[in-house]
């Protein structure tokens, strides 16, 4: 079962998940693509928390708000066909923390970026956070994990291995083992 402040939330529509104050972003981002980075981000705010129902006006200036947020107020007019990869993942982010979640679900938000643009979307999630915000991050990047983490956990077929600082958990046997193979496992072992 899966709950939220001590309520199931095990089978329920998205939209309502949303109003108890989940939040979510995909690994694979699809944008609005014929509306523009502030009108994907008013959607999301339209359709928030239950607690701040929002006419347009408000969703609009909502919107900006978190846009700057994210690092994309510069571009709130652009198409999203305008914006990279990058700023569209910014934007799936910014479209999540408008519905003003209470805990928002990031799967994988820095799949494929470079170092430096690791370093930005790191500072984002800081950012959110800083307002809040309880993030759970799904990732596959171990710097990520290590720079932006309290605590970590690491599953294998589902099972937990390991949890704890994510400085310990990423030294541990079982997840070196799983994650990067036996042979892999020995030779740190050996050094």
């Amino acid at each position: 079962d899966i709950k939220l402040n001590g309520s199931s939330i095990a089978g329920m529509a998205p939209h309502r998940v949303a109003r108890l104050g989940i939040g979510r972003t995909f690994q694979i981002v699809k944008p609005f693509g014929s509306m523009t980075a502030r009108e994907n981000v008013g959607i999301g705010a339209l359709f928030g928390s239950a607690h701040a129902r929002r006419g347009v006006k408000q969703a609009f200036a909502l919107a900006d708000e978190v846009l700057a947020l994210v690092g994309l107020k510069a571009k709130a007019d652009l198409p999203v066909s305008a914006l990279t990869i990058p700023d569209r993942k910014r934007l799936e982010v910014a479209r999540a923390v408008a519905t003003r979640p209470q805990l928002l679900l990031l799967d994988e938000v820095m799949a494929g970026l470079n170092n430096v643009e690791i370093d930005e979307a790191l500072e984002m999630v800081r950012s959110v956070h800083a307002t809040g915000v309880t993030v759970l991050l799904i990732e596959h990047v171990m710097r990520v994990i290590v720079g932006v983490c309290r605590r970590a956990i690491v599953l294998d077929s589902g099972q937990v291995l390991a949890q704890g600082e994510p400085e310990v958990v990423l030294r541990d046997e079982r997840v070196i083992q799983a994650y990067l193979g036996e042979r892999y496992a020995k030779r740190l072992k050996s050094s």
